[in-house]
């Protein structure tokens, strides 16, 4: 992958969909594109082909580098509700804004437009924080606890590989945890 300041590193990028209700890794890819915007349709794919008992998914939650247009389009053409970040959010919002409703969306909205609308809602912003308490931490403790923080392999084949033990792995303990 080309990286900052010139020249290019052998470097992959990780993708994981995470089941918010369970923690459980659905499924994960590995590419050498740095950029994210280019992974969500490969992502929904793979979500597509998981087995029929585990439901559609109903919601793809992802930071705003998952951010485009085209991406929202994908999502909707799979009956699938996006809620990406636009943009970064500032820190301290106006605190009655958090506990307002917006104005009504206007009619004949673009799904760009309807995504937008939703993450403004109490609902929507509801259900866009809880990726940062269930997909992040879970890249967070394979990262800190399980001493996961690069790829051991060599070659893209490998490295996906590795990705899915490593996701089964985090799986295990998880299923443990929630069998209690």
């Amino acid at each position: 992958m080309k990286v900052s300041g010139g020249g290019f590193e052998q470097c992959y990028n990780g993708q994981i969909a995470v089941d918010m209700d369970s923690m459980l890794i659905v499924t994960t890819d590995t590419v050498q594109a740095a950029n994210d915007k280019q992974q969500v349709e490969t992502m929904i794919e793979k979500l597509k082909a998981l087995p029929v008992e585990l439901g559609p998914p109903v919601n793809l939650v992802a930071d705003t580098g998952y951010f485009s247009a085209a991406n929202v389009e994908a999502c909707g053409e799979q009956n699938i509700t996006p809620l990406i970040a636009v943009a970064r959010e500032t820190h301290h919002p106006d605190s009655l804004a958090r506990f307002t409703e917006p104005p009504p969306l206007k009619a004949g909205a673009t799904r760009v437009e309807q995504m937008r609308y939703l993450l403004q809602t109490m609902a929507g912003l509801a259900l866009y924080a809880r990726r940062k308490s269930t997909v992040e931490p879970v890249i967070g403790i394979l990262k800190s606890v399980m001493g996961f923080r690069q790829f051991s392999l060599r070659g893209l084949e490998k490295v996906k590989g590795e990705l899915r033990l490593v996701a089964m792995a985090w799986n295990l303990k998880r299923m443990f945890i929630l069998a209690g």
